[in-house]
């Protein structure tokens, strides 16, 4: 039966489908209610098709906000009301004092998360502005942030706990490119977008250092479609936006958002 299953997988993502598959037998035949830690959206994807597979299980995903990529799983029996099962989401203002503006990014943001020895999943979304970041947490670890976040990188920051409610969204910042590529390849779009000859794209993509909607994918060749997000490891991530059609020598006119 497992075989069965993990024939939809890629191998390295084994682990996570048979924890995935634990908590829905639980849900099943032990009436457990089981809320996961934050999923990327591939992990949300597996577990979404993994609960389709039985009738008995309902799912419901929760992110502390419409649209959040990163969100916490509600696994329970179908007759419980997952609208009513608590969420367990906090959220954390960070600001730079009387520092004022900050020129902190993402990822300045999450290394100081992590540094407080919290592990990945138990961070959501966050949200970076001018003025400071709001990031969403598993809420058993915002007391602990609330007091002991008070660097990112070198710059003394103060915290507060505010309601959901009170979350700023930010949207992501994307340069757009307009490509005229041969095909819709993973590694001709991804060699332009980085600017990095193809043969040294090919190289990390074969590693398993790409992901194209959060699943790793290891052929060059593979065809990229509208909508779809590459991410490589070291390089960031951009975005299919439109395929816009074929030119007279036929090439094909794509626009690529690249964040930023």
């Amino acid at each position: 039966m497992k075989n069965e299953i993990y024939v939809h997988f890629h191998p390295d993502e084994r682990p996570f489908v048979d924890r995935a598959s634990e908590w829905i037998e639980r849900a099943a035949f032990g009436h457990e209610v089981k809320v996961t830690d934050f999923l990327d959206p591939r992990q949300a994807d597996i577990v979404a098709s993994l609960v389709n597979r039985r009738a008995d299980v309902g799912l419901r995903f929760v992110g502390g906000y419409e649209g959040a990529e990163r969100r916490r799983a509600i696994i329970a029996p179908d007759y419980r009301d997952l609208e009513s099962e608590p969420e367990g989401i906090a959220l954390i203002e960070v600001t730079g004092g009387t520092q004022g503006h900050l020129e902190l990014d993402h990822g300045d943001y999450l290394g100081a998360l992590l540094g407080l020895g919290i592990k990945r999943d138990r961070i959501g979304d966050l949200h970076v502005h001018e003025d400071g970041c709001h990031c969403l947490v598993v809420s058993e670890i915002a007391d602990y942030i609330n007091i002991h976040l008070r660097q990112v990188h070198r710059v003394h920051v103060l915290t507060d706990i505010l309601p959901l409610d009170q979350l700023r969204p930010a949207v992501s910042a994307m340069e757009e490119m307009n490509l005229s590529v041969a095909s819709l390849r993973l590694d001709g779009i991804a060699s332009d977008v980085h600017r990095i000859s193809r043969t040294k794209i090919v190289d990390p993509i074969r590693a398993g250092r790409c992901r194209v909607n959060w699943k790793v994918e290891e052929d060059p060749s593979a065809q990229l479609k509208e909508g779809d997000v590459v991410s490589m490891q070291g390089l960031g991530r951009f975005k299919v936006l439109v395929v816009e059609g074929i030119t007279k020598k036929g090439r094909v006119r794509v626009k690529i958002g690249k964040f930023i």
